[in-house]
């Protein structure tokens, strides 16, 4: 069952889910907007190992006056929203549609477990022929909520747990856990 804005709000008023800050203004009718944090990641290689866990990565500060994204560039971004979410609630994120029609893509794999705590780490693609402005504390996403039938066995306690600015793929803890 998705949430509405009534459900949403009051779970966050008994402190059951977490949005930091917390904006009334982004609730909206079956979901809450979250907001672009202030620093970028870009992969710095000639070749991506999934494997490696020394992947070079650069750190961005968006500067006052935003930042270019060029065109068919893709980097990682982050919320500026810390979320924890109960045991039986999971999140979906959706990029905004007014985003999307200039070429800007969002995602996140767009799903965030039941007991998911931490910002979300956004994958940002710029799929237009021009260069598109991006500002810190723009509405970036959205995530929709959903009630699971009953809390969740394992809630998520996974290598992104705590995530605090954009994170780089831990994908190569797969191998060596």
């Amino acid at each position: 069952m998705i949430l509405s804005d009534g459900s949403i709000k009051e779970l966050i008023k008994r402190g059951e889910l977490v949005v930091e800050p917390y904006r009334e203004e982004n609730i909206q009718a079956s979901s809450i907007d979250l907001t672009l944090g202030g620093e970028l990641l870009f992969y710095k290689t000639e070749c991506i190992d999934i494997k490696s866990s020394s992947m070079s990565v650069e750190k961005v500060i968006i500067p006052p006056e935003g930042f270019l994204i060029p065109p068919k560039a893709f980097m990682l971004a982050t919320t500026e929203e810390y979320i924890r979410l109960p045991e039986d609630i999971t999140a979906f994120v959706e990029g905004r549609s007014s985003l999307g029609r200039l070429g800007l893509f969002i995602e996140n794999a767009g799903w965030v477990d039941a007991g998911f705590e931490g910002q979300i780490t956004l994958e940002l693609y710029n799929a237009n022929n021009c260069p598109i402005r991006i500002y810190r504390g723009v509405r970036i996403c959205q995530i929709v909520l959903a009630k699971l039938d009953k809390k969740a066995q394992k809630p998520y306690r996974g290598k992104y747990q705590g995530q605090k600015g954009a994170t780089p793929s831990r994908i190569y803890m797969d191998f060596y856990s």
